[in-house]
């Protein structure tokens, strides 16, 4: 295992190796992190953190993603080190907030609200700060316990936990995602509450919830437009292809939403004109963009091939 592990290492912090393939080889890492021995599980961890010296912010920023799925307090010094470096990129910091609010833990309250009311902090990172401290709240409150949640198909920790099982409709849960008068955390939970009766995607609700989702690509927020984004991506919902394929297209929008437009548009690499599309953005002006456009690409190959698994295969290792 720990061959295994220092294989995958130098594969994802060579930055000779192309990208998609790094990010294979982080998501191998991520699967070693959740599925290993405690000690293997920490040498898969810092193997990952060991790449957030590269210059690529969308990788670093898949990077604190990834931490912050592992349920491992083995990733939380990394992630508040990135938090707290204002020269790192907005997009890794939000990401690094984002996954301090996944592993919920407690004791990082104080340094999120540090930031959250840091001034001329960066809107985008103010807000996943707020975010990431209502989920730990939630996560360690007596309220939590009450609520009867419906199970998720997706196995991700997310910024949120969907709204309980209740007596909402779609258009219902439509309102309070849109509805700027409450907290960012509850419209977050409306969201993930839609993205749950939008799967499988033969539901009858799939579709009308992915049309009350794309809705809120008109939000104010960057952060929020680009959670939408996130989610289409977990979908993969054909029925999200135009409202991302404007999204992609729209040079004035903040380059951390076009990105995650381009990642989600992968996904659906099988379905007719996705890839044309995203070869058009193949030398867009935003680096971020480019490679993103460039995973995508590598994913939606993967979905042509129905490979099994988006990663490399561990016992291979690195091939750069």
């Amino acid at each position: 295992m720990s061959e295994t592990i220092a294989s995958l290492r130098q594969t994802l912090v060579s930055e000779a190796t192309p990208l998609p393939v790094r990010f294979r080889a982080l998501f191998s890492l991520k699967h070693l992190a959740l599925h290993s021995d405690p000690t293997s599980a920490v040498a898969a961890i810092e193997a990952i953190a060991a790449a957030f010296a590269s210059p690529s912010a969308l990788l670093k920023h898949e990077l604190a993603y990834c931490l912050g799925q592992t349920r491992n307090h083995a990733a939380v010094n990394s992630l508040r080190d990135v938090l707290s470096n204002l020269q790192e990129d907005p997009m890794c910091r939000h990401e690094a907030a984002e996954a301090l609010g996944a592993l919920g833990y407690a004791d990082n309250l104080e340094l999120l609200k540090h930031f959250r009311d840091r001034e001329g902090e960066e809107v985008a990172v103010k807000e996943t700060c707020e975010i990431a401290i209502d989920r730990i709240e939630w996560e360690n409150s007596e309220a939590r316990k009450q609520e009867k949640l419906r199970q998720s198909d997706f196995a991700s920790i997310d910024p949120a936990p969907p709204l309980p099982e209740a007596e909402k409709t779609i258009e219902d849960l439509g309102r309070e995602l849109m509805n700027t008068t409450l907290p960012l955390f509850i419209r977050y939970r409306a969201m993930f509450a839609l993205r749950d009766l939008a799967s499988p995607p033969d539901l009858p609700t799939a579709r009308p919830a992915v049309l009350e989702l794309a809705k809120g690509f008109a939000d104010k927020s960057e952060l929020f437009r680009h959670e939408i984004a996130f989610v289409f991506g977990q979908l993969s919902h054909p029925a999200s292809i135009p409202a991302l394929t404007a999204a992609l297209s729209n040079l004035e929008e903040a380059s951390m939403v076009r990105h995650e437009a381009a990642e989600a548009l992968g996904s659906l690499g099988e379905e007719e004109g996705v890839v044309d599309t995203l070869k058009a953005f193949l030398h867009d002006k935003e680096k971020v963009v480019r490679e993103s456009v460039v995973v995508a690409l590598d994913m939606a190959d993967y979905e042509e091939g129905q490979q099994k698994e988006y990663a490399l295969i561990p016992e291979v290792g690195a091939t750069a």
